[in-house]
């Protein structure tokens, strides 16, 4: 983590802030923090501030502020940084159910760690994911803590249609797909729960800083709990994280 962001310039209407070269939980606070004081400062120009692992793109428009001025205001707002509270976290759970048709990858992911399937299973839903950020498409998570155990390469050649709600593994990192879209991670299960819904008021209903739990389901379970969202009667089940 660095000391003080640097500030990389993004094309004529970018710049970019980075805290830092790796994946951690620390640097992310500050992108966090950061995210937040940018938002609610008084910055004319600012158009739209994009958050990510371990930096912030700022896109703006320079006929109103100059690159300049834009990083000089944004230097001042970080010597503040440290009196940013962050929003307590909140754990959100995530019945999953995995394998056969809706994991058709688990086998691949169990093979290529020498444990059984049932083993990938325990493993995946036996840690609370911290979500990184939101990216790819609307909603999609990228969430830290992927046991070691299961680390698995992408796909060597990607799908071109995945189904919306699978959950997949990719190098170090697992994520859920909120929408049917093209991806390249291994495909270990699914979620009945709609991540994303555009007549939904917020349409996203996870939010970085927040974290992921699977709950292991059958398929019983999982038309039950389609059925329910169908019928607009299932509540997602959301806790405070002690």
């Amino acid at each position: 983590m660095y000391d003080e962001p640097k500030y990389l310039i993004a094309g004529d209407k970018g710049v970019i802030l980075e805290f830092g070269q790796e994946i951690n939980e620390n640097i992310n606070n500050k992108v966090r923090s950061m995210n937040i004081a940018i938002n609610t400062s008084s910055i004319e120009g600012i158009i739209e501030i994009i958050p990510t692992y371990r930096s912030i793109l700022i896109q703006y428009n320079p006929l109103i502020i100059s690159i300049e001025n834009l990083i000089s205001q944004l230097k001042k707002i970080y010597i503040n940084i440290e009196n940013i509270a962050l929003p307590s976290p909140n754990i959100i759970e995530i019945p999953t159910i995995y394998g056969n048709q809706y994991g058709p990858d688990i086998e691949f992911v169990a093979w290529h760690n020498n444990i059984t399937e049932d083993e990938v299973i325990k493993l995946h839903s036996s840690v609370d994911y911290l979500i990184y950020m939101l990216g790819f498409t609307p909603g999609f998570t990228y969430l830290g803590g992927l046991p070691k155990e299961l680390e698995t390469p992408r796909l060597s050649t990607p799908r071109t249609k995945i189904p919306a709600g699978s959950t997949g593994i990719a190098g170090k990192q697992t994520g859920i797909y909120p929408i049917e879209s093209p991806g390249g991670w291994q495909l270990i299960g699914k979620t009945p729960l709609r991540l994303y819904d555009s007549n939904r008021k917020p349409p996203i209903v996870l939010n970085p800083g927040d974290y992921l739990r699977f709950v292991p389901i059958d398929e019983k379970d999982y038309k039950r709990i389609l059925e329910l969202i169908e019928n607009d009667n299932y509540e997602i089940i959301i806790k405070c994280k002690e």
